[in-house]
């Protein structure tokens, strides 16, 4: 199932995208999407019978926000330096374990809202990267099939960074990956049935219709669900929580200078198969 949220911000609504491409609304069946759906089978059986039921009403899509597609998010887990290609064009060493950082719940966005360029920035740059959405409660996982079978779902993340904030000013990366916007998210949060391999998913970005990033997850160096069995033994993953997985190649960091860093007006669109298709407008 596609499933995604509908509305203006704040009063979004839930929605299905059918398999004619036709958009439906959910309001009938469900409250929301949001962790407690994930984890409830009963709750998602009825939304699979009333999208196969062909009964759920259309909903005319022109002019109709599409937003965040899961509502309530707990956490967002983000893994750093995870392609063997991004490591290399950054000249970094890959990492012997997985590099955990956090973005806030408040970030995310809908995927073709505006991002807003923070105060004072010269270094916001893109990332696409394949959202894992957590659908049971996971802790100490003991393998990647595990890991795996804790997986409600995929979406389309921009973990739009500041690379200056993260890099240049000290601490934690976390004040160059937190700012206002930094993570639109969807459109549609695809079911993990939908998805046969997470590895092998390939990840597109354009910058102002330039294509900057043309990558495959199986360029990963820790895969879906090893990522979710190694994250487990840190913390725990709860439904509705989200896990960012790396970014490929491709990025303005990795450019020769001067580095083509974002500027108020650009746009940038993403994309990873299977999972729709991302536009945002930058703006300072």
């Amino acid at each position: 199932m596609k499933l995604l949220r509908v509305g203006a911000k704040g009063t979004e609504r839930p929605a299905l995208l059918d398999s004619e491409g036709v958009l439906r609304d959910l309001s009938g069946v469900v409250q929301d999407i949001d962790g407690a759906l994930l984890a409830d089978d009963a709750a998602l059986g009825r939304v699979r019978a009333a999208a196969e039921s062909g009964a759920l009403p259309a909903l005319d899509a022109a002019g109709l926000r599409i937003g965040p597609p899961l509502a309530r998010i707990g956490k967002i887990v983000c893994i750093g330096l995870n392609y063997h290609d991004h490591a290399r064009e950054t000249g970094a060493e890959p990492p012997a374990e997985p590099v955990i950082f956090f973005k806030a719940a408040d970030t995310v966005v809908g995927p073709y809202d505006t991002v807003l360029i923070p105060r004072g920035s010269v270094k916001t740059d893109w990332e696409v990267e394949l959202a894992v959405v957590v659908g049971r409660t996971a802790r100490y996982l003991e393998s990647a099939e595990e890991g795996l079978a804790h997986v409600a779902g995929y979406a389309v993340a921009h973990d739009v960074s500041e690379r200056e904030f993260q890099i240049e000013r000290g601490g934690t990366w976390d004040k160059g990956k937190n700012c206002e916007t930094f993570n639109p998210l969807g459109p549609w949060l695809v079911t993990a049935d939908e998805i046969a391999d997470p590895q092998d998913l390939s990840l597109r970005l354009w910058v102002n219709g330039e294509l900057k990033q043309d990558g495959t997850t199986a360029e990963q160096i820790f895969a879906v669900g090893e990522v979710l069995r190694y994250v487990s033994q840190f913390m725990t993953l709860y439904p509705g929580d989200v896990v960012n997985t790396g970014t490929p190649a491709g990025v303005a960091l990795g450019e020769p200078d001067p580095k083509p860093f974002l500027r108020s007006g650009d746009v940038v669109e993403l994309e990873i198969s299977g999972l729709g298709r991302q536009r945002q407008v930058f703006a300072g």
